[in-house]
């Protein structure tokens, strides 16, 4: 259960119906090939246990898999490599029936490469852009701090979104170490990006128990909660997200491959769902767990014996929880519906 790293290539299932994703990473996002291309381009050497015999990401345990994370990360270090990325990504998502994603998108590591904000975020957009041109796939991003960073650079995060808008940056979330500080460390940073007009999310619930997910509601007082799935440990928690009308982010796969369940069948996304939480469903690093989106949902639906109307309806709940304004969110909700 808990606290087991496991890696392995999953077969790729696909699904039929309009797929909406609302969790996953930007540099988490970049393909084995893709991060091969940006060190050859940017003359980076990259690790030899990075990759299997056969080109995957060679991630043996979690503490393999950060290293590989960072490894590949370096490579990606101009405002091109960015582009690229988001338009190589939501392009072959298109492909797979993805309408609409967020992307969680991060400062720091642009910045360590040098890369100034408003030239990675004019990049983010022109990645898009592209991808949106070639298949119409509707787009949003969240600028993202890192807890163990510590609070001051995610209130400097915050500040960014504030001083340089941008339409399509239309959240703002924490990840990194659950165990790091605490949720009302962070409660300036979230009051700036409040005030900016962001939607909020923070990851909780996923590496650390029902209580950090409890207190990220009371501190941050988010709409949505990526991962969560551990407030199904507490039903006060459940019975909060619920009657709060508060959305989970749930990545099964990424899950399992991290440890904290061992099969698609024990996610607690159902049950979670039948209690009246409003679930969605991500990929998170879609490429360092052998999965991607529409495998994601092909496989919940499968391991939890879902009808295809249920499917539809976790996409919508996606779509009404998106963070995008509601002109788009109609015109999603009519594509979902059609």
């Amino acid at each position: 259960m808990a606290g087991r790293a496991r890696f392995w290539h999953r077969k790729t299932l696909a699904v039929s119906i309009p797929l909406v994703e609302l969790h996953c990473h930007s540099e988490g996002a970049a393909s084995p090939d893709f991060v091969r291309a940006c060190a050859r381009r940017n003359k980076i050497s990259l690790p030899d246990n990075m990759f299997t015999s056969d080109g995957a990401y060679a991630c043996e345990d979690f503490l393999h898999f950060l290293s590989v994370y960072e490894a590949a990360c370096t490579a990606i270090c101009t405002p091109r490599d960015y582009a690229d990325l988001v338009c190589s990504y939501f392009t072959e998502a298109a492909h797979k029936g993805l309408i609409y994603g967020e992307m969680f998108i991060s400062s720091d590591h642009p910045a360590d490469a040098g890369i100034e904000y408003t030239d990675f975020i004019d990049a983010i957009a022109d990645g898009y852009e592209r991808a949106h041109a070639q298949t119409g796939v509707e787009a949003r991003f969240i600028l993202t701090c890192v807890r163990h960073f510590g609070v001051e650079r995610a209130e400097q995060t915050a500040q960014l979104a504030v001083k340089y808008p941008h339409p399509l940056v239309t959240g703002f979330g924490m990840g990194g170490d659950e165990n790091w500080g605490r949720p009302a460390d962070f409660t300036h940073a979230y009051d700036i990006a409040r005030a900016a007009g962001l939607g909020l999310t923070v990851h909780a619930g996923e590496v650390c128990g029902p209580q950090s997910v409890s207190d990220c509601l009371d501190a941050l007082k988010p709409s949505r909660i990526g991962h969560g799935v551990r407030a199904i440990e507490d039903e006060s928690v459940v019975k909060r997200l619920a009657e709060d009308g508060v959305t989970l982010e749930i990545c099964p796969g990424s899950n399992i491959a991290l440890g904290v369940y061992d099969i698609y069948a024990q996610c607690p996304l159902l049950r979670l769902r039948n209690a009246g939480v409003r679930v969605s469903i991500g990929s998170d690093d879609p490429p360092y767990f052998h999965t991607d989106i529409a495998s994601e949902y092909a496989q919940v639906q499968k391991a939890l014996d879902l009808s295809e109307q249920d499917m539809r309806a976790i996409s919508q709940n996606a779509i009404e929880a998106a963070f995008c304004d509601n002109e788009t969110k109609a015109s999603l909700l009519e594509k979902l519906n059609r």
